[in-house]
C-alpha cells in the first residue's frame, strides 16, 4: 500500500512528464488513502518521502520498459502488491500473460478492490496466491498455468530487502529453470556505506518502522557481492544500474528535484 500510495502521489505532487503514470494507485489502496498518507507524513519527513517516491516509481518504470522492449510472452510479478499494469496497459496484456504472485491476504484485498472498481478481468491476467512460508513457488506457478518453456520476465521489486540470503538464492535457482532468454528485474538493499546521505536518512527512518510491523530489513549488499550471488545461481547480470544512470534516463531536466534513491539498487539478469 505504501508503494501504491507513492505512485499515486507522484501524479498529485509532481508535474509531467511522470516517471510512471499510475491512475489506479489510489483506487486500489481504497478510500482511506488520505488517512494512510497522514500516517506516513507523521512518521517520515517530506524530503525522505519524496525520495522514496522517486525510487518506487523508477523501479517499476525500468521493469516495464524492459518488458515492452524484450519480446517476452509472460510477465511474473513476485510480490505484486497493488501493481496495476494489467489495467494500465491493455495493449501489453494482449501480447503478454501477466501472473501476479502474492500472499493470499494481500492478493485477496486487491481482488476485492478490483471487483468494487469494476476493473476488467482477462484470461491473460492470472492471480497466483502463494504463502512462501508454506508453499513452493514452482509448484504454485505450475498450478496457475505458467509455461516454463516460454520467454519470461520476472519482476522482483521491493522484496529482496526483506529476505535472508538463503531465501534469495532459493528463489533465484527456481527462476533459473525458466526458458533461455528469460530474465529478472529485481531490487536489492545496498549496504549503508553505499547510500548517499539522504538515502541513509531514509533508511534510518524506515528501519524501525518495518521492524515494528514484522518485516525487518535484512543485511544490505555491496553491488559486486550481490552480482556474485546472482551469477552463482545460474543467471547472467545484464545491468547493475548505478543511480546516476537512472537519473540520466528518467529524471533529466526535471525542475522539481525528484530523483532516485540509493537505498535500493536495480539489477537485471538474463538466462543464457
Amino acid at each position: 500500500m505504501m508503494a501504491a500510495l507513492g505512485r499515486g502521489l507522484h501524479r498529485e505532487w509532481h508535474a509531467r512528464p511522470w516517471v510512471l503514470d499510475d491512475p489506479y494507485a489510489f483506487s486500489l489502496v481504497g478510500p482511506a488513502w488520505p488517512q494512510l498518507l497522514a500516517l506516513y507524513e507523521a512518521l517520515v519527513p517530506r524530503p525522505f518521502f519524496e525520495l522514496a517516491i522517486g525510487g518506487i516509481c523508477v523501479r517499476s518504470r525500468y521493469a516495464e520498459d524492459r518488458l515492452e522492449a524484450g519480446g517476452f510472452s509472460q510477465y511474473v510479478l513476485l510480490g505484486a502488491g497493488m501493481d496495476s499494469l494489467a489495467w494500465r496497459r491493455p495493449d501489453l496484456l494482449r501480447q503478454v500473460t501477466i501472473f501476479e504472485v502474492d500472499h493470499p491476504g494481500t492478493q485477496g484485498w486487491k481482488r476485492e478492490r478490483a471487483t468494487v472498481l469494476n476493473l476488467p478481468e482477462s484470461e491473460r491476467h492470472v492471480f497466483v496466491p502463494v504463502d512462501f512460508e508454506t508453499e513452493d513457488l514452482r509448484h504454485a506457478l505450475d498450478g496457475a498455468g505458467f509455461d516454463w518453456g516460454e520467454r519470461t520476465l520476472f519482476n522482483w521489486l521491493g522484496v529482496v530487502m526483506y529476505l535472508s540470503r538463503d531465501a534469495i538464492a532459493t528463489t533465484l535457482r527456481t527462476l533459473a529453470g525458466a526458458a533461455r532468454g528469460s530474465g529478472i528485474v529485481m531490487t536489492y538493499l545496498q549496504a549503508p556505506e553505499y547510500l548517499d546521505e539522504a538515502s541513509l536518512g531514509l533508511f534510518k527512518t524506515l528501519e524501525p518502522l518495518v521492524a515494528q510491523v514484522g518485516e525487518p530489513f535484512q543485511e544490505g549488499f555491496a553491488p559486486a557481492e550481490f552480482e556474485a550471488l546472482v551469477r552463482g545461481c545460474g543467471h547472467v547480470v545484464e545491468e547493475n544500474v548505478p543511480p546516476e544512470d537512472l537519473e540520466a534516463r528518467y529524471f533529466a531536466g526535471r525542475k522539481d528535484e525528484l530523483r532516485p534513491y540509493t537505498l535500493e539498487r536495480i539489477l537485471s539478469t538474463s538466462l543464457p
